[in-house]
């Protein structure tokens, strides 16, 4: 079963390229993305009495803040970044999560590049495109004016339930953060039931000069996604063993 849903998988994703490719779309989509700390700790069951305590202590009243993001994208490749746009004036938390940071797809190449922080140190991941372990639903809703489908994984080494919304009239195998592999955007995430939730609120055709670079001199230790994965891996065991939040350290 799981190796026919592979194949689904695959075909959806081809025919979702060439769907698009024929469109000739290039786009910009703005996306709100809403941490709660409060709810990021309830998901985690080792963290101890003291250290929960603590984070109540330092987060007070205010465990919610929120950030832009930007993805940027055409037929065939996509770029998620933070936005230089404050939220609002009063952004809790905006100078602090300046770690350095992108997310690159190529679906026609079937790579990716990711430059990701674990613990200040920076990596730089580079890999073929995987097929993502989606299982999709069959509710509907709208986002940012677009019906959308939801599918949702499971990622067992961050202990996330992630639930997407991917819209049916745009047919990109992209999205947000880490994301894709869907047969329409994803233009809406909901992380361990509101930890993290990313909505997109602005989607607009923009014709793309730079936007889907890379910047040319990347610092960060050069690893694939097999690598990368036990390195976060190890990061989140540390952090379970001395029943802590592994969520200072890495993106959540």
């Amino acid at each position: 079963m799981k190796m026919i849903q592979k194949c689904l998988f695959a075909l959806l994703l081809i025919g979702s390229i060439q769907a698009l490719s024929a469109q000739e779309q290039s786009m910009a989509i703005r996306y709100v993305v809403t941490h709660n700390w409060t709810k990021k700790m309830a998901a985690v069951d080792y963290i101890s009495k003291q250290e929960r305590e603590r984070m109540s202590y330092i987060w007070g009243s205010r465990s919610e803040w929120s950030s832009y993001t930007n993805l940027f994208m055409d037929g065939q490749r996509s770029k998620y970044e933070e936005s230089e746009e404050k939220f609002d004036d009063d952004d809790f938390g905006y100078n602090w999560r300046k770690d350095p940071f992108f997310i690159s797809r190529n679906f026609e190449a079937g790579t990716f590049q990711d430059l990701l922080t674990v613990q200040g140190k920076p990596y730089l991941i580079s890999d073929s495109i995987r097929v993502q372990d989606w299982k999709i639903l069959n509710d509907m809703k709208e986002v940012a004016g677009h019906v959308c489908m939801n599918a949702v994984l499971y990622d067992s080494v961050k202990m996330q339930r992630v639930v997407a919304w991917f819209a049916l009239d745009m047919p990109f195998p992209g999205g947000p953060e880490r994301y894709y592999g869907l047969p329409g955007l994803i233009l809406e995430v909901n992380i361990n039931n509101g930890g993290m939730i990313i909505v997109a609120d602005k989607i607009e055709p923009k014709i793309l000069e730079k936007e889907l670079e890379l910047p040319k001199k990347i610092k960060g230790k050069r690893v694939n996604e097999t690598e990368y994965q036990e390195v976060l891996k190890k990061f989140v065991a540390d952090k379970r063993k001395a029943e802590e939040s592994p969520f200072w350290g890495i993106r959540y």
